[in-house]
């Protein structure tokens, strides 16, 4: 069951347990539970994922899957996520990541394109607000939504690490890549 596929938005009753993995971006903090995955948080992230108040520090099989799975897309050995996923989020935001989920790795939409794929075309904005609460970055892929001009726009990772995934991917668009001018 890959990704996309897995985004059910369970009831979530199981206890969450969290842990820090060493990743190329920094720290990230990794959350699970029986339900399936509820985090990936960067270090600084911005919006802080509902529902932490109740998560228990410790080991889950399923945040071992998570950091193995999260190393191989780093070492660029993994192009799809294969994890049963249950971020907390309204039914407009669960429809939003699970439209991330189909953006393949290495390409880019536009959050107005996001908004079509999901049958709101005049909905550009939230759609962006739903896109910065993602729970799940990386593996429901945020990063790959960037403006309409291909622009990098906001991220919960921070605009470095935005671009670095897209680097990584193979899929910053020309817009973005730094400019050979004056040997910047």
């Amino acid at each position: 069951m890959n990704a996309q596929h897995a985004l059910a938005g369970a009831p979530i009753h199981a206890p969450v347990f969290h842990r820090l993995h060493e990743s190329p971006v920094g720290p990230l903090r990794l959350a699970a539970s029986d339900a399936g995955v509820h985090a990936v948080e960067f270090h600084a992230q911005r919006h802080p994922v509902p529902g932490q108040a109740g998560w228990q520090a410790g080991d889950h099989p399923l945040l071992d899957v998570l950091a193995t799975q999260l190393d191989e897309y780093f070492e660029g050995r993994r192009v799809q996520f294969d994890l049963p996923l249950a971020p907390r989020g309204t039914d407009f935001q669960r429809t939003v990541w699970h439209a991330l989920a189909t953006i393949p790795f290495g390409q880019t939409v536009s959050y107005a394109q996001l908004a079509t794929r999901i049958g709101k075309p005049a909905a550009m904005r939230a759609v962006g607000a739903a896109n910065g609460r993602n729970p799940i970055p990386i593996v429901l892929p945020c990063h790959r939504v960037i403006g309409a001009d291909g622009s990098l726009t906001g991220f919960g990772g921070g605009l470095p690490t935005k671009r670095f995934l897209l680097e990584l991917e193979g899929a910053l668009p020309a817009e973005a890549a730094p400019s050979d001018l004056f040997g910047a």
